[in-house]
């Protein structure tokens, strides 16, 4: 299942992590990281307008343009419902 993230800060992390140049995201108005991970580990992604993304629909997203190993993906790519960027606070809890 394809996943979607649209803020443009946490794109511009993943394409500067990846080291993907390929990508100018001044050429998009609304980018969208559309990605998913399969069962290997291996992050397969591209970069959508968001108009055509909301046109088309996330479901009918079927390919993508790169891949990349997920040891090198912000840590928000493998599990976006658990990412919390005030998890550090919690180390203290030991």
């Amino acid at each position: 299942m394809m996943k979607a993230q649209y803020e443009k800060r946490m794109i511009r992390e993943f394409l500067d992590l990846v080291e993907n140049e390929k990508y100018d995201l001044r050429k998009y108005s609304r980018p969208v990281l559309v990605y998913t991970i399969d069962e290997d580990k291996i992050l397969k992604y591209s970069i959508w307008e968001e108009d055509l993304l909301r046109r088309y629909g996330l479901e009918n997203v079927d390919g993508w343009d790169h891949e990349e190993d997920v040891l090198f993906c912000p840590d928000w790519v493998q599990d976006e419902d658990e990412f919390d960027e005030d998890d550090d606070d919690d180390d203290d809890d030991f």
